[in-house]
């Protein structure tokens, strides 16, 4: 009978012991780690911390770190029709989703990723081909001109940056969209086009959004005049 008691009040201790590590461990990093590093983030870095949101006149329009697209409706199969007013971001065409398209081309968060498709597949190459006639027929510029990133999506399919290439290739239909001068667009371009990270890391880019905000400011200040 004492062994048995001994048995309990041990197998007590220990579920005591371990209710106490769990109660003080949640405590730990559930609520007190988590508004410590909240708190950092927000004195050190609120901008990033905040999703590093894109304002336009006091309105968060975006995020700089995803992309978006720029369209102006449906034609009659349901498909989008970009706004040619606007710069184009590169495909968005990653990861299977649930939607009725089956595929991600609307810079779908929950879907986020590769396509996995090899370079040899039939359905990648096919698509390529038909954005790469796309973009010269709608750029009028030769197949041969049209950059890699006009024809395919990057590793998240959420890439907010395009190459300044294909922002150059665009900027003559966009002025023409807007009645401003191409000279004017082109600056424009220029002007927000990032350098590689340090001087050597990555390419450099041009982040759509920050470069349609400036262009829709630009278009709105020569129509007031």
């Amino acid at each position: 009978m004492t062994a048995v008691n001994n048995s309990v009040r041990n197998t007590a201790r220990l579920i005591g012991a371990g209710l106490r590590a769990l109660l003080v461990l949640t405590v730990l990093c559930g609520v007190v780690y988590p508004l410590v590093v909240t708190g950092v983030a927000q004195a050190a870095f609120p901008g990033k911390a905040n999703g590093s949101e894109v304002s336009s006149h006091g309105r968060v329009v975006g995020s700089s770190l995803i992309g978006q697209r720029y369209d102006k409706g449906k034609d009659k199969a349901g498909n989008p029709v970009p706004d040619l007013k606007f710069f184009q971001p590169r495909p968005s065409a990653g990861l299977g989703s649930n939607r009725a398209n089956g595929v991600n081309t609307r810079y779908d968060l929950q879907v986020s990723g590769a396509s996995n498709l090899g370079a040899t597949n039939t359905d990648l190459v096919k698509a390529v081909k038909e954005r790469k006639k796309w973009v010269a027929d709608t750029y009028g510029v030769p197949e041969s001109k049209v950059p890699a990133d006009a024809v395919t999506s990057s590793g998240s399919g959420l890439d907010p940056d395009i190459s300044p290439a294909y922002a150059a290739l665009q900027a003559d239909r966009v002025a023409r969209e807007n009645h401003l001068p191409v000279g004017t667009v082109r600056r424009l371009v220029e002007r927000h086009t990032d350098a590689r990270a340090l001087g050597f890391l990555g390419e450099p880019r041009v982040n759509v959004l920050e470069l349609n905000i400036a262009l829709k400011d630009l278009a709105a200040r020569r129509a007031k005049g």
